[in-house]
């Protein structure tokens, strides 16, 4: 059992509150396969021109950019108009009942006694802030995001990068050092330990010495 006394904790969703393969073999392909007819539905000017000010280049034709967007999606890059696009196709999933949010049981269990011991609790997460409401909006548990005081993506900074952590904990109000990360990239948390944050890997597999496989295994208590 791992324990931390805390201001608030944020968590990362794939690989830690959520299966990895849901996001890979179902949220990603879902869609992958609906990107260019939602597209040609319209409404996505300002997407769109986010792309061609990404690329430096406004002559950028709808379906050049559909191009470019699922070759993205091909190399999983973390480019915030792509993780916009999908959020948007994922919200006509949740919202039709194609779709569920999976997240662990463990993790339902363990956010909401943290929640109801009066802890902040909040996301990050590289799929856009819409993405991650949806995902834990449209669950087997019901709408979780009661839980959250707020959502980050890399809008803030990359989730490898140390000063990502720093202007979180400045947007939370809460010293690093208070703040506890929940991730199961070693990167990520190598990143939220160098901005003074505390830490805690989190893996499915069981595969390190030095982190948890369940919510189960980690006792938190709000900081004095």
């Amino acid at each position: 059992m791992k324990a931390f006394a805390v201001g608030a904790i944020v968590t990362d969703i794939e690989g830690t509150t959520s299966s990895i393969a849901f996001v890979k073999d179902v949220l990603f392909p879902y869609a992958r396969a609906r990107l260019r007819d939602f597209v040609a539905r319209g409404k996505v000017n300002a997407v769109l021109d986010e792309v061609r000010d990404l690329q430096r280049d406004a002559s950028l034709t709808a379906t050049q950019i559909v191009d470019l967007l699922e070759q993205w999606m091909d190399e999983d890059r973390k480019i915030a108009p792509l993780k916009t696009l999908q959020g948007m196709i994922w919200a006509d999933g949740y919202k039709s009942g194609e779709l569920n949010g999976h997240i662990y049981h463990d993790a339902v269990t363990a956010l909401r006694a943290w929640r109801a011991a009066g802890i902040p609790l909040y996301v990050y997460s590289s799929g856009s802030v819409e993405a991650q409401r949806l995902i834990f909006g449209y669950t087997a548990f019901g709408d979780l995001t009661p839980l959250f005081d707020g959502y980050f993506d890399t809008r803030i900074g990359g989730k490898l990068e140390p000063p990502s952590y720093q202007r979180i904990a400045a947007e939370i109000g809460t010293r690093p050092g208070n703040l506890l990360f929940l991730s199961d990239h070693e990167g990520e948390i190598a990143a939220a330990k160098d901005s003074g944050w505390q830490t805690q890997l989190v893996d499915r597999d069981g595969r390190h010495a030095d982190a948890v496989s369940t919510f189960d295994d980690i006792s938190v208590e709000p900081a004095a």
